[in-house]
């Protein structure tokens, strides 16, 4: 019935989304989180994996192989902010992570568990965000 849903609100993510990213081997992260539906606002338990400024999630650990899809990927590079959200969904451990078009809630196990993914994920975003480059900058004093 899952899957159903899922294709029927087209939640599976295009493989051009982690493409080149070998997320079965050597992750920078990796555990359980649970994490709020998009869509159904219902909380489910998924194995998630930081990689190469991508976080995907699957069903569980044994779902992560070379030759399977993840559930979810959300690009760090589109975030903009990582941040504790026990406040706002009213439960220990959780945290939210900020795109300009949404925001993902999570729920680690333990407090250690969500500074640890908090950081981690953190350091993702600042390695691969766009930064200007040289050609980008504009010489206003070259421009009078």
């Amino acid at each position: 019935m899952e899957n159903l849903w899922r294709a029927a609100t087209r939640q599976d993510p295009n493989p051009e989304d982690y493409e080149g990213v070998d997320f079965w081997t050597n992750p920078e992260r990796a555990g359980w989180l649970t994490k709020q539906g998009d869509y159904i606002k219902t909380w489910r338990r998924r194995w998630f994996v930081l990689k190469r400024g991508k976080l995907l999630w699957f069903k569980d650990p044994g779902s992560v192989t070379r030759t399977s899809a993840p559930r979810g990927v959300v690009s760090v590079d589109l975030c903009l902010t990582v941040k504790g959200a026990e406040d706002i969904v009213k439960k220990a451990f959780a945290f939210e992570l900020s795109t300009r078009d949404s925001t993902m809630y999570f729920v680690a196990d333990t407090e250690k568990d969500r500074e640890d993914w908090i950081n981690s994920i953190g350091r993702s975003i600042v390695q691969h965000s766009r930064s200007v480059t040289d050609s980008e900058v504009v010489d206003y004093d070259s421009k009078i």
